[in-house]
């Protein structure tokens, strides 16, 4: 099993534990700002999975129906979660507001509190492993979910600011509006994803620095191109152009050339292959 698959697999694990905890204090307390985070749980739990399984059919070699590999699962994993995270929000929302129309105490907040704490640890703990391994492998799923995990911890731990200053205060008012609280900065993670997932399913270009790398190293060698595109497909890169050369250069001359330039990119730029179209100087 790869290091992905396992990253991903370990968020699974710890989300399941994580929305019993937050289950059971919520039910226990009464507190929508507490069921509202077992509720992003959940929806962050959904998410793993799909980062789970999208992680492994990503690294599907190329097949006769997929030339170009397998990359886009991740992509399309990003998307799905994104959309998750718009519903949780709007949950949220509505059973907050509910809360404020008919107020009522929140219980046991102790309890509330140190799940709170324990959840915001855990995820910290597990989002800085899933940020490491999606940079590492440059995977979006897996930084879909370490974005999901990142924001449960702010939120984690805003849910148990509100149940101490209830505590002190007694005002209990104060959990509905940290629950929707929660929900606004699950609307802005969502949004953030979804541009960061949607954009290669449309063969978006690479980056600038990327782009340049590639019109660098063509440069530095002296040769002349144009009609350089390039797009991403999950941790994959592709980039194809057209190369200017002198019209009575050998072949074999040509064919080292090219390789030349493919070797040094694929030093510079991971995961890229490269389609050179050679044509005469013009």
């Amino acid at each position: 099993m790869n290091e992905k698959v396992k990253t991903a697999r370990l968020s699974i694990i710890s989300n399941s534990a994580l929305i019993a905890m937050k289950l059971v204090a919520g039910i226990f307390s009464g507190s929508v700002s507490i069921l509202s985070e077992a509720i992003h749980s959940g929806m962050d739990l959904l998410a793993a999975i799909i980062a789970f399984f999208s992680v492994k059919m990503s690294d599907v070699p190329p097949d006769q129906k997929h030339p170009y590999g397998h990359g886009k699962f991740e992509n399309v994993s990003g998307v799905i979660e994104a959309v998750l995270i718009f519903i949780a929000a709007g949950w949220i929302i509505w059973e907050a507001t509910d809360k404020i129309l008919h107020p009522g105490e929140v219980e046991n907040l102790g309890i509330g509190a140190l799940v709170m704490a324990i959840s915001a640890i855990v995820n910290a703990l597990v989002s800085r492993q899933l940020y490491k391994v999606a940079r590492k492998t440059d995977s979006i799923a897996l930084e879909a979910d370490a974005l999901h995990l990142k924001t449960d911890v702010y939120t984690s731990v805003g849910v148990a600011a509100g149940l101490i200053l209830i505590h002190f205060t007694g005002w209990h008012f104060l959990d509905p509006i940290v629950a929707i609280s929660v929900a606004l900065l699950i609307l802005k993670e969502s949004f953030v994803l979804l541009r960061h997932a949607y954009s290669p399913l449309l063969d978006a270009s690479l980056s600038d620095t990327e782009n340049q790398i590639i019109m660098d190293v063509i440069i530095g060698r002296g040769y002349a191109f144009h009609n350089l595109r390039t797009r991403k497909s999950g941790h994959f890169r592709f980039a194809d152009l057209h190369l200017s050369l002198q019209e009575d250069m050998p072949l074999k001359e040509v064919h080292k050339i090219c390789d030349e330039i493919e070797l040094e990119v694929c030093s510079r730029i991971k995961n890229i292959e490269i389609n050179i179209h050679v044509e005469p100087v013009s």
